[in-house]
């Protein structure tokens, strides 16, 4: 089973297909060459490094606390 996390883009660039994300208030550098087009502020679904698509912000902050609840749950 593969698990991707809604990761919110905080910079891109375009010419290295590489993007910056927020992931539970960590910043970490991903690619972007699996997508056409990403901006800053657009959810995306990260899996191993790679932006695989991109999520609606209610997606993803649905996701996020769905998470959480589990994490709060342990």
């Amino acid at each position: 089973m593969c698990l991707a996390i809604p990761a919110q883009i905080i910079s891109h660039d375009p010419a290295t297909a590489t993007a910056e994300v927020m992931l539970g208030g960590v910043r970490k550098a991903i690619s972007t060459a699996l997508l056409d087009a990403v901006s800053p502020g657009d959810y995306v679904l990260v899996h191993v490094g790679y932006a695989l698509n991109r999520v609606a912000p209610e997606e993803a902050a649905a996701t996020l606390e769905l998470m959480q609840s589990v994490e709060d749950l342990q």
